[in-house]
């Protein structure tokens, strides 16, 4: 352990005296934004801004608390399964190198998230104010105008009345908006607006009531399901880590002389190396479909 504090101490040095009267997490931040800016797709960072303006990004003192969690606990578990502190520095190091991808993941979540449901406002209004106006294109522009939504749903409702004046119909208001939110209440919606546009006026009243009350049915199925991956995912972590601390049972029924004499053969080493990056690429693929299957639909 001496060896490891040591270690620490050189790398702490040689940061602070590359940046001579700068504070070393000034530094770190510093650096970590400069290849975030110059490496991070445009795409992303459009949705990490939406993420800050939506007050649901982490604060500066949560993403230290996240770095000391994931560096402390990635020595920890490694050091437990090799007792050797440059393998649990090396496995540190690729722990803490995974939290911008993380990130990412829940960003995207995020992000998703919002998109849902302004497109559940956007569908919910267009129909109502349709019930008044008996005109898509006025309905688009009372939503449009009524402040209930937000950047990129807002642009590109405004995107919508734009293509329906420039062409005179609304089939290409239509398509650019099916295309870019693939929603199942969105299609059925413009679908039914197509329809009554190229019939003719009818009554609607209770084709659109109906329209409202799947809708409904929809988004509480939709919130129902992200309460229960959300309890289930905590589970799941949980789960993870416990697979990680089945060396220590391990050790106890072994006793722990013994088990480091078993770290003496070769084919025992990988054998552990294999089962930590397992447990790892298996806690890694369940944050994956977590964050990105959002249950929209």
């Amino acid at each position: 352990m001496e060896m490891v504090i040591v270690l620490f101490l050189v790398i702490f040095v040689i940061l602070y005296r590359l940046k001579k009267g700068e504070s070393l997490y000034k530094f770190v931040i510093t650096k970590g934004s400069n290849i975030y800016n110059k490496y991070a797709p445009y795409s992303f960072k459009m949705v990490r801004q939406k993420v800050k303006e939506l007050g649901q990004d982490y604060t500066k003192k949560q993403y230290i608390t996240q770095l000391v969690i994931f560096a402390g606990g990635g020595f920890l578990i490694s050091y437990l399964y090799f007792y050797n502190p440059i393998v649990s520095i090396l496995y540190t190091i690729l722990v803490v190198s995974l939290i911008p991808y993380l990130t990412y993941l829940r960003c995207k979540r995020i992000y998703s998230e919002f998109i849902f449901e302004q497109i559940q406002v956007y569908v919910t209004n267009t129909i109502m104010e349709f019930q008044t106006t008996q005109s898509f294109v006025k309905a688009l522009e009372g939503v449009y105008q009524s402040g209930v939504l937000q950047d990129p749903v807002l642009s590109d409702v405004k995107t919508m009345i734009d293509l329906a004046y420039q062409n005179g119909d609304i089939d290409e208001s239509i398509n650019y908006m099916n295309k870019k939110y693939n929603f199942y209440m969105t299609r059925n919606m413009h679908q039914l607006f197509l329809q009554i546009t190229k019939e003719g006026s009818r009554d609607t009243t209770e084709v659109l009531e109906n329209m409202l009350q799947d809708i409904d049915l929809l988004v509480e199925g939709v919130y129902r399901d992200r309460v229960d991956r959300q309890n289930f995912h905590r589970q799941f972590i949980q789960y993870g880590l416990m697979l990680y601390l089945l060396v220590m049972l391990i050790q106890y029924l072994l006793g722990v002389d013994t088990y480091l004499q078993l770290l003496e053969d070769p084919l025992v080493v990988v054998a552990l190396h294999l089962i930590v990056l397992s447990n790892s690429y298996f806690l890694l693929s369940g944050e994956k479909y977590y964050n990105e299957n959002v249950g929209a639909e």
